[in-house]
């Protein structure tokens, strides 16, 4: 049993990664009716949370049926973080999330997020002011290192646990590789195998389908695994990973009427959380994924971007749910 604390998660539990713009309160929802075991806020700027910018003051929204749930925060002064970790705390998560692996310009070039991995002392001390700070596990999502001519992370991962974190995830690449190239997953194996180390340690990188979960599972005995992009428009992977895992096969796909039916729980939440206005608008970035590989459907992906009312979108989506199945029952 894999625990945070007195958090427990499973024997192999599967997180939901903290995606800036995407990991909201309506995409949870989705992502944990389909097995999910803990999710993250999209992550919240420590300046912004303890001036009460509304932008931040939003992201701290969480629901009971999300729970075990983390609000992540990034910062890059010790002081705004300690801060913003005892505000987050009063919104009532399970866990205090730490962003040290966003490799954004504007975030890693100002010391925060990734860019904390060129100071490792900071980094230590930043984290157990926090961990100091709060009532509730800390946890910290970390990447390799700044380049790969700077691949510290055991050294990361020795520092964090002397502060007091609870679990560390760690995504496979460096802040330099952004998200090009293939994620390293034998140094997050180097971690999780290191006799110092005795938190749970989560991998983060390139899984995107059930089998790949499974080998790097097997190759790199990590405790979960975090999945990111592989769940934009697909909300069903969690479920997906975990019947492969534990019978040996793959769930079918789901169907369109499935996938049609989430879109409308998504754009129903998103309108609810954000208003008609932004919640709509928010929503369009959204259907391309949902709707991938679906041939010949970029004229009805054109007609939702410009739709600016919930009950068009719904007509639309009935009329595509139509249209492709009677299509798909010629076939």
């Amino acid at each position: 049993m894999v625990r945070i604390g007195n958090i427990e998660l499973g024997n192999f539990p599967l997180l939901l990664a903290p995606m800036e713009d995407v990991s909201d309160p309506p995409f949870r929802a989705l992502c944990k009716a389909n097995g999910a075991d803990l999710m993250f806020t999209e992550f919240i700027s420590a300046e912004g949370l303890i001036r009460d910018a509304d932008k931040s003051l939003e992201k701290l929204d969480i629901y009971d049926y999300e729970r075990p749930i983390g609000i992540q925060i990034f910062g890059d002064k010790i002081d705004s973080m300690r801060k913003a970790a005892e505000k987050a705390e009063q919104a009532n998560p399970e866990i205090i999330d730490i962003n040290y692996g966003c490799p954004v310009k504007k975030v890693a070039c100002k010391g925060a997020g990734a860019g904390i991995l060129l100071d490792l002392p900071k980094m230590q001390a930043m984290t157990k002011e926090i961990v100091d700070q709060v009532n509730i596990p800390v946890t910290v999502k970390t990447r390799l290192g700044w380049d790969e001519k700077n691949i510290k992370i055991l050294e990361v991962a020795k520092r964090l646990q002397d502060a007091g974190i609870q679990a560390l995830t760690i995504h496979g690449r460096t802040r330099q590789q952004m998200y090009k190239g293939t994620a390293k997953w034998e140094f997050i194996s180097d971690v999780k195998d290191s006799p110092d180390i005795h938190i749970p340690i989560f991998g983060n990188g390139d899984i995107d389908s059930p089998e790949k979960a499974l080998e790097f599972k097997k190759r790199f005995n990590v405790d979960g695994i975090m999945i990111g992009r592989a769940s934009i428009g697909n909300p069903w992977i969690f479920n997906e990973i975990k019947h492969y895992l534990e019978t040996g096969q793959k769930l079918a796909p789901p169907s369109l009427s499935e996938k049609i039916n989430a879109v409308k729980k998504h754009v129903s939440f998103s309108v609810e959380w954000k208003g008609d206005r932004k919640g709509i608008y928010e929503m369009r970035r959204h259907y391309t994924n949902y709707f991938r590989g679906i041939p010949n459907f970029k004229p009805y992906r054109n007609k939702l971007v410009q739709l600016e009312s919930q009950e068009e979108i719904i007509d639309l989506l009935d009329e595509i749910e139509t249209t492709f199945v009677n299509e798909l029952s010629l076939a």
